[in-house]
């Protein structure tokens, strides 16, 4: 059926007492990302192709969501992103979290970290534990995590260039605490493409860089099934100035070409891809960001199916957590800014990833 053809009988008449005698008020009528916003829309707008269903949540294309109930059924993790100073004093901050209602472990690193530079490094000068925890080693890494049983929580930990000495690191003090890889739970960013892109946080060219970023997935595959080995991020990109649909457009680029790398390396995509996860962008225009988040869904979840020949439902679904834009937060205005992250953390950025 014709996109004309669904068109409501009375639309125009509609339209000619609405605007036949008054013309529309000199304002934008647009998103923040320039995309024009109609009066009214209709069944008229919907997509003509019959492949094209929205669906119901939980099954494909997954428009609506990945899970049928989501929360209803369950609620998401809760994490708070921390880390400053010393192993030790984040892991204070890590207790005191968890004893007041936390339900999982989000890590921030310092700068050095993210950089691949030891604390003692020359360029680390006025930058160690500043805007984040400083990791050197495994011993600081089990500092990090002392008295906490990371069996039983779950950690999410934001660096991309070392990410594989920082898995290493964790990997290890789980052992020294009695814990297997196989029982741990969580997401390690990795995400080296929008470093490049966007955050410029990166150690080395991008060849050896994606090569680790393969490595990685191979090995969480076979040895950490409850693990996310890569966090594909459009949140940075948004925040670096792009509009929606150009973060939508990098984010699931590089995500398709991380799921390339591994199958041209001989995994099947079955085996990976429902651990990997994604983190958008929650900026302040509702109506946009639903859009994109629904979008997203649908493609990644007919690219994985029709182009990679996945065949399990987990692997066509986009599980993603997203983050309030910092852009959108004025420093003069640090009452306004709580009610803005309260609206639109709570209305658009609920996430998709459950709690693992």
């Amino acid at each position: 059926m014709a996109t004309t053809d669904r068109r409501p009988a009375d639309l125009d008449r509609w339209e000619r007492a609405t605007f036949g005698r008054t013309a529309e008020r000199d304002a934008p009528f647009s998103t923040i990302s320039g995309e024009p916003v109609k009066p009214l829309y209709t069944e008229a707008d919907l997509p003509a192709d019959p492949d094209a269903v929205i669906g119901l949540p939980g099954e494909f294309p997954f428009t609506r969501g990945v899970y049928g109930s989501m929360y209803r059924g369950r609620l998401w993790t809760m994490r708070q992103f921390a880390g400053f100073g010393t192993a030790a004093e984040t892991n204070r901050r890590f207790h005191y979290l968890l004893g007041h209602g936390q339900t999982g472990l989000s890590t921030a690193f310092d700068m050095p970290s993210l950089m691949g530079l030891d604390s003692d490094h020359p360029r680390s000068l006025g930058e160690v534990g500043r805007e984040g925890v400083a990791v050197d080693s495994l011993e600081d890494m089990e500092t990090l995590f002392s008295g906490i049983p990371l069996d039983e929580v779950t950690v999410s930990m934001t660096i991309n260039a070392p990410a594989a000495i920082i898995l290493a690191f964790y990997v290890v003090a789980a052992e020294r605490q009695g814990v297997p890889p196989e029982r741990l739970g969580g997401t390690i960013q990795t995400d080296i493409l929008k470093e490049y892109i966007a955050q410029k946080e990166w150690c080395f060219p991008v060849d050896p860089a994606m090569r680790l970023v393969g490595d990685m997935i191979e090995w969480c595959s076979e040895h950490m099934p409850r693990w996310h080995p890569v966090s594909i991020s459009g949140y940075h990109i948004r925040e670096a100035g792009s509009t929606a649909a150009q973060e939508l457009a990098f984010t699931l680029k590089d995500g398709l070409t991380y799921v390339e790398q591994a199958v041209a390396r001989g995994l099947d995509v079955d085996d990976f891809a429902p651990r990997l996860s994604f983190f958008f962008n929650a900026h302040i225009d509702f109506f946009e960001e639903i859009a994109k988040y629904r979008a997203a869904r649908r493609i990644w979840a007919r690219e994985l199916r029709d182009t990679f020949g996945a065949r399990k439902p987990e692997s066509w679904r986009m599980r993603f957590h997203t983050q309030t834009a910092g852009v959108s937060l004025t420093a003069q205005q640090p009452l306004n800014n709580i009610v803005r992250t309260t609206l639109f953390k709570g209305c658009c950025a609920v996430s998709d990833t459950p709690a693992v």
